[in-house]
């Protein structure tokens, strides 16, 4: 009965709207930055010398990607452009899944982490962030006499 009544394209338009607010809400600021459904994914871990952190960035120029240390926050930047066509040629769009706009991520350092020892490397879509730890944050033997 309803479907007579309703387009098929208005339920996928509500398709649409409710996974926009599923988006919207599993996104929750934190003082380590977002929570899941963050872009780009994130893995942060650490080894005794170093703070390691991964972001899953696939199909982005690095050129476009920012990443700054100030006061021990690491942020990374930038945005992704869409690959669809542009609004001035007549296109339908069916589905659009891929993350396409500006984006920022936040990471919170270990105090012990040293701001003039870092690297960034960008491979096959993974931007890896390596942040030396300082000398004197380092375990060390202490022999006993």
């Amino acid at each position: 009965m309803y479907r007579a009544l309703f387009s098929p394209d208005m339920f996928s338009e509500l398709d649409r709207l409710q996974r926009e607010m599923n988006q919207a809400f599993a996104f929750s600021p934190s003082i380590r930055g977002l929570a899941r459904g963050g872009f780009p994914a994130m893995n942060v871990g650490g080894t005794p010398q170093s703070v390691e952190i991964y972001a899953f960035a696939p199909g982005i120029d690095p050129a476009s990607i920012e990443v700054t240390l100030e006061k021990g926050v690491l942020t990374v930047a930038g945005a992704r452009t869409s690959d669809l066509p542009g609004q001035d040629v007549k296109a339908n769009v069916h589905i659009e899944e891929r993350f396409t706009g500006a984006f920022r991520r936040v990471v919170t350092l270990p105090e012990d982490a040293d701001p003039e020892k870092v690297s960034a490397r960008y491979r096959d879509g993974v931007l890896h962030i390596s942040i030396q730890r300082r000398e004197t944050a380092q375990p060390r033997r202490i022999s006993i006499q």
